[in-house]
C-alpha cells in the first residue's frame, strides 16, 4: 500500500453509506429494547429500514413485516424477514466498500456466478433455534438473564448433530456464552449491540434452511498454492483457520486469490500452540503453514474464492517467500466475490502488502505512510504463533488484510518481517502449526502437558465402558 492510496480510502466514501448504517443503527436499538412493545421510536426505526428496501424485490415482505410487527404481530418469519432487511443493507455497504477498495488497489474480482439456489426443507433443529432467537428478539438485550440464556442449549445441541446446521450451532453457541458473561446486561454502561444483532441476524438466516448454489458455482481447481497468511478465528467452543493463498492454476492462466479454511471443536481449556493438534487430519496443511511451503493441490472444490481443503488431493511442496509471493503476484491476482449471505462490512478481509512503512505506537499502533497513518489491530493476534505486540511494533514489512471497522480502514498483521539482534527475521501466524519453535515457549507448553491428548484418551475411555 502507498499513502496516496490511504488518502483515497478515506476521500472517496461511498455515496449512502453513512445513511444505511444508521438505518441498520436504528434497528439494532430496537432489538436492544425489544421487541414485545414497540414505541414511537421504535417504529419510526422499521418505518425507515422498509422505506431503505423499498426499491427492492425485498420491498413488498419488508414493508408488511414491520406493519405486523408495529402493530403487536411479532411472528419468527416477520422477524426473518427483517433480519434479511438488515442483512442486504449491510450487504450493499459491504459491496460499496470493497468496490472503493478494488478500485484503489488496482484489483480485479470476478462477479457471482449465479443466484443462490431455494432453501432446503427446514430441520427441527433449526427450527428450535429459531424459536429462541425469536424469544431473545422479544425480549431484548436489556432484558437478557440466564434463563433466557441457558434456553440455547439444547438448539446447539441439536443443531451440533446435524452436518449441514453445525455452522448454525456455532453462531448460536458464541452468542449463548457472550451474553452469558454480560448478564445482566442492563447493568453494562455499554452494550456490544452492533455485533449482538448482526449474530442474531445471520442466525435468523441460517434457520431458514441450508442455501445450496447451483452445482455451476462449484468449480474443480488444480494448481500450485502459495502461502500469504493464516487468520485464526477462536472461542470456547471452536476453532476456525483460514489461510490466505495465490493460487497459480495448473496450464496457465490468471493467478487467484483464494482462501482455505478447517475447523474443529474444542473445550476451554485447549488454548495457544494446543489448537494445532487439533486437525491430526491436516498434516500436509500444517507443515505447509509452518514451513511456508507451497503446495500442489488437485481437483479442490472451489466455491467463489472459498477452497474447500482435502489434505489428500495436496501434496508439499517447496519453500515460498510470502512476501516474494505478494510482492510479485497480488496485484495481478483476480479475488473472486463474496457469497452473497457473507457479504457484511466487517467480514471484509483483503490480503496487502506494506513494506517501507514505519510502525509508531501513538496509544496504538499505527503505520505511517509518508504522513498518512492506517491503524494497525493487533487484539487478533492468536496466542498460536509467535507474532506478537512488540513485533508488530518493530516490523519492516507486513503481510496482512485490511479490515473496515466503525468507519475506518484498519490492517490485520498475518506476518512481518523485523530485525532482531542485527538480523532480518520474519513471524508468521502459522509458524507453529506443526510445533512450536520458539524453545521457551515449548518448554511451557510441554510442562502444562498435552491437553487435546488427555481429552482424547478421556473420551476413549468412557466410550470404551
Amino acid at each position: 500500500m502507498l499513502a496516496h492510496q490511504v488518502t483515497r480510502l478515506r476521500t472517496d466514501v461511498p455515496a449512502g453509506l453513512t445513511e444505511a448504517l444508521d438505518v441498520v443503527a436504528g434497528f439494532d436499538a430496537v432489538l436492544t429494547r425489544g421487541f414485545a412493545r414497540i414505541g414511537e421510536e421504535d417504529a419510526a426505526a422499521l418505518a425507515a429500514l422498509a422505506d431503505a428496501v423499498a426499491g427492492t424485490p425485498l420491498g413488498a415482505r419488508v414493508a408488511e413485516a414491520v406493519g405486523k410487527v408495529t402493530a403487536g404481530s411479532v411472528a419468527e418469519e416477520h422477524l426473518a424477514v427483517l433480519a434479511g432487511a438488515r442483512s442486504a443493507l449491510l450487504g450493499a455497504a459491504h459491496d460499496a466498500l470493497l468496490g472503493q477498495l478494488d478500485g484503489v488497489l488496482g484489483r480485479d474480482r470476478s462477479p457471482w456466478p449465479g443466484a443462490a439456489a431455494g432453501a432446503t426443507e427446514v430441520s427441527p433443529a433449526r427450527l428450535a433455534a429459531r424459536a429462541w432467537l425469536h424469544e431473545v428478539a422479544l425480549t431484548g438485550w436489556r432484558g437478557v438473564d440466564h434463563e433466557l440464556v441457558s434456553g440455547a442449549a439444547a438448539p446447539v445441541e441439536d443443531a451440533l448433530a446435524e452436518p449441514g446446521s453445525r455452522r448454525l450451532a456455532v453462531l448460536l453457541d458464541g452468542l449463548a456464552a457472550e451474553l452469558r458473561a454480560c448478564v445482566p446486561v442492563a447493568a453494562m454502561p455499554q452494550a456490544p449491540v452492533r455485533r449482538w444483532a448482526d449474530l442474531w441476524a445471520r442466525g435468523m438466516l441460517l434457520t431458514q434452511g441450508a442455501p445450496a448454489g447451483p452445482a455451476a458455482d462449484v468449480e474443480l481447481v488444480s494448481g500450485r498454492l502459495l502461502p500469504l497468511g493464516v487468520d485464526v478465528h477462536e472461542h470456547d467452543t471452536a476453532v476456525q483457520v483460514g489461510l490466505h493463498a495465490v493460487l497459480e492454476p495448473a496450464g496457465g492462466g490468471t493467478p487467484r486469490l483464494v482462501r482455505a479454511t478447517v475447523g474443529a471443536a474444542k473445550v476451554a481449556t485447549i488454548v495457544g500452540p494446543a489448537i494445532w493438534r487439533l486437525f491430526p487430519g491436516q498434516p500436509t496443511l500444517l507443515r505447509a503453514l509452518a514451513g511456508r511451503r507451497a503446495v500442489t493441490v488437485t481437483d479442490l472444490p472451489l466455491h467463489g474464492g472459498d477452497l474447500r481443503w482435502d489434505d489428500t488431493r495436496a501434496e508439499l511442496g517447496e519453500p515460498t517467500d510470502p512476501f516474494a509471493t505478494a510482492r510479485v503476484l497480488l496485484a495481478s491476482a483476480t479475488a473472486a466475490s463474496t457469497p452473497p449471505l457473507d457479504r457484511h462490512p466487517a467480514a471484509i478481509a483483503e490480503p496487502v502488502l506494506v513494506e517501507g512503512a514505519a510502525v509508531r505506537d501513538d496509544g496504538g499502533l499505527v503505520l505511517d505512510l509518508d504522513g498518512e497513518r492506517v491503524p494497525v489491530t493487533v487484539d487478533r493476534l492468536p496466542a498460536s504463533g509467535p507474532l506478537t505486540r512488540g513485533r508488530v511494533a518493530a516490523a519492516t514489512a507486513c503481510l496482512g488484510l485490511l479490515r473496515w471497522d466503525d468507519g475506518r480502514w484498519l490492517l490485520q498483521p498475518l506476518g512481518v518481517r523485523f530485525t532482531s539482534k542485527r538480523q532480518v527475521a520474519e513471524a508468521h501466524n502459522g509458524d507453529w502449526a506443526d510445533g512450536v519453535t520458539d524453545p521457551k515457549i515449548a518448554k511451557a507448553d510441554a510442562k502444562a502437558g498435552d491437553a487435546v491428548a488427555v481429552l482424547r484418551e478421556r473420551a476413549g475411555r468412557l466410550l470404551r465402558r
